[in-house]
Order: structure tokens, then sequence, then C-alpha cells
């Protein structure tokens, strides 16, 4: 059998509403560098990849503005309205090219301070595994429990066996795509790849990963993310 190839997907469709940008948010600047050029690169530079998809909006006028766009290892696709929509029609844009065994790395755009040595580690340690998973970090802080639609606290949740999911996320080819059909064909809320792992009932492996490895949502983790990216 040969040797497992592997793929890299960036659903990049999403508007990014709660940044309150006037354009999504992989397409802000960090030190005049488009955020998703930042996140491409370091994802690329750090590790081979057979090829890399990446699923912008049907009605996206950014992406031909990146330096990524240029780059003959990046093709793109159109993306859904749900991230995973969007991964699985990168999925369906690379079924001529990859094999049913390959691995598949899935990361968001707006995640550009992932540190190569956990890509490398995530990639090492899952390998092998018969289903791969994704990096993590312990939650830290205290967790409190409130009513629907109350600020009250309920409880206080124990933490020592949570983590943060974090990407990129590590799966295999057939099985992660088989796994989004089914969850999106059952009407499952499908927040990461993960979760549509779980929901066909196989049990991913948590990669101990940095907590620095921040997603930028609002607008203050976009001075947070260029404060960390300063010190890589």
């Amino acid at each position: 059998m040969s040797k497992p190839r592997y793929w890299l997907i960036v659903p990049a469709a999403g508007s990014g509403q709660r940044m309150k940008a006037d354009c999504p948010k992989q397409y802000l600047r960090l030190n005049q560098r488009f955020i998703i050029d930042i996140t491409l690169t370091r994802l690329l530079d750090n590790a081979v990849f057979s090829g890399c998809m990446v699923a912008t909006g049907p009605n996206d006028r950014w992406w031909s503005e990146t330096r990524a766009s240029k780059d003959r290892r990046i093709n793109t696709c159109i993306g859904g309205a749900e991230r995973a929509e969007s991964v699985l029609a990168a999925l369906d844009a690379l079924s001529d090219r990859a094999s049913d065994e390959d691995w598949v790395l899935v990361h968001d755009a707006a995640r550009p301070c992932l540190d190569p040595d956990d890509l490398v580690r995530l990639i090492s340690e899952l390998a092998d595994h018969p289903v791969g998973g994704l990096l993590a970090t312990p939650v830290a802080d205290t967790l409190k429990r409130t009513g629907p639609g109350s600020h009250d606290v309920e409880a206080t949740v124990d933490r020592r066996n949570l983590w943060r999911a974090l990407t990129p996320q590590m799966f295999r080819f057939l099985a992660l795509k088989q796994a989004l059909e089914s969850a999106i064909d059952s009407g499952y809320p499908v927040t990461d790849e993960a979760s549509a792992i779980e929901f066909a009932g196989q049990i991913p492996c948590i990669v101990e990963g940095r907590p620095d490895n921040i997603k930028i949502t609002v607008p203050a983790d976009l001075a947070l993310a260029g404060f960390i990216l300063e010190r890589k």
C-alpha cells in the first residue's frame, strides 16, 4: 500500500460578522499582510503537503489581492454558508487527486499564530493513529454555567478534563468526507471536524498545542495576534 499523502484545507468562506469590518476577517491585515497569507505561509512552509484547497465565498472579491492567490501550491473552490459545507466542498474538489487513506489537515483561515513545532508534532503523533485528531489546549479559566437566557450563575464547571479545540485538525480523507456528509444530512451541528468524526462514532485523539494559537474572532483579537506574531 502506498504511503498516505497530506492535504491542507482552509475554509475561508465566512463573513466574520463579529469583527464589524468592511471585509471578512481573513482579509484584514497584520503588519501589512493579509491574515490568510500569514496563515497559509505558516502551514505550507513548515510541512510537506501534496496540495492545498482554500474554500472561498461565492462573492469573494479579496482573494485575488492576496499573495496566496499566486502560489501554485494552492487551489480554490467555492465554499458554503457553514464551515462544514466549505470543508466538504474542498474535499469534493480534491477527490480526483486524494486517496481514501490520505490525511487531510483542516485549519482556520483566521488562525495565523500556529507554531510550526505544533504542526510538526500533530503530524508526527497522529501518523499511525487509526482515527486522527486535533490540536487542543487544556482549559485554564474557571468555567461558570448559567441558565437559559440568564446571566445568573447556576454552577461552576469542573474543568479538569476539558480542552479548548484548536486547529489544524487531521483526519483520513474518506472518513472525514463521510462523517461530514452524514452529519450535514442529519442536521447535526458541526462546529469542527472532530465533532463530525465523533458523530460518526469514532474517537479523535488530542495533541496538546500552544494556547497562543488563537483564532481572530473579535476586534481585540487582532491586536493580540499581532503581539504574538511579533514574538514568533
